[in-house]
């Protein structure tokens, strides 16, 4: 095939130089061969990355081995590290060095450091897909909790409080995306994040102004430009005293607005009712009334 001097991938939005034309792109592993599927709303399927396909940054080599439950295999040189929770940690080469961050460099010692050279490998114990975030220099996005997986030593973190939260019927407050968010930018020239998607991933870009509602517990990620909010919605309960019902919320919603990219994947879960909204949160309510009830005369 003849040499190409770039590709401008359709997801990831960055440019990569391979040399030749790649079966996949290098940086978030999206395969070239698929058509685009997007939906009459505008979300586009995140590809699936497919097994044995290898991802780069820098001097660091990826490779994703498997599709139940995905294993992510890297090959540090030396110099180059990655960090990542124990829990995902599935096998190391005894030449890898394993450390924990020291709290004085601004990192959490929640985290474990992998230092090259050597192999390493990390997988979570669920099924799902491996979602590639490649990042460019100062780029910054926004992690739920419990979808990160792993990144390269050219991104910070740093957990930032939630900006939506409310309180239950026991006073109790909740946070439908979490207490707090994980905040990754790329210091480097390029860095590499790797999540973790419990179903199907989605995409969609947000013009300036405009806002969707997903469920709060499908959220991915979503660039550091888009603003999270709360809203409420009350049903209609009938033989009851509205005083009773009132505080109960039959669904409750994250309102994501524009302008930025966000992710959602398709598995998510219910939230509990809501009582009151957290004042910071900016909640938007919808009371739906009674139906209207019609009846029709007899001939």
């Amino acid at each position: 095939m003849p040499p190409v001097t770039g590709y401008l991938c359709r997801y990831c939005r960055q440019r990569s130089a391979p040399g030749e034309a790649p079966v996949s792109c290098p940086l978030c592993g999206a395969p070239l061969d698929v058509r685009p599927a997007v939906s009459g709303s505008g979300w586009m399927r995140q590809p699936v990355i497919a097994s044995m396909t290898r991802l780069s940054c820098g001097t660091i080599r990826c490779q994703i081995n498997g599709t139940y439950v995905p294993v992510a295999e890297f090959e540090l040189a030396a110099g180059d590290w990655i960090y990542f929770s124990p829990k995902v940690l599935l096998w190391t080469d005894p030449a890898t060095t394993l450390t924990t961050p020291q709290r004085s460099r601004g990192r959490s010692r929640g985290m474990i450091e992998a230092r090259g050279p050597g192999h390493i490998g990390v997988a979570e114990n669920r099924a799902g897909e491996v979602i590639a975030l490649p990042l460019r220099r100062g780029q910054p996005v926004c992690v739920r909790p419990g979808r990160f997986l792993c990144a390269t030593g050219t991104v910070t973190y740093r957990w930032r409080p939630s900006a939506v939260s409310y309180s239950t019927m026991s006073a109790e407050h909740e946070y439908p995306a979490g207490r707090y968010l994980l905040n990754l930018t790329a210091t480097g020239r390029q860095g590499l994040v790797l999540l973790h998607a419990s179903g199907d991933a989605f995409i969609r870009d947000l013009a300036d102004s405009e806002s969707v509602l997903v469920s709060p517990t499908s959220l991915l990620y979503w660039e550091d430009t888009v603003d999270l909010s709360l809203h409420l919605e009350f049903p209609y309960v009938p033989g009851q005293h509205v005083r009773r019902v009132i505080w109960r919320s039959s669904r409750i919603w994250l309102r994501v607005c524009g302008p930025g990219r966000v992710a959602i994947d398709s598995a998510s879960g219910q939230a509990e009712d809501a009582r009151t909204a957290d004042y910071q949160s900016f909640a938007s309510r919808q009371r739906w009334d009674a139906p209207a009830t019609t009846t029709t005369r007899a001939e």
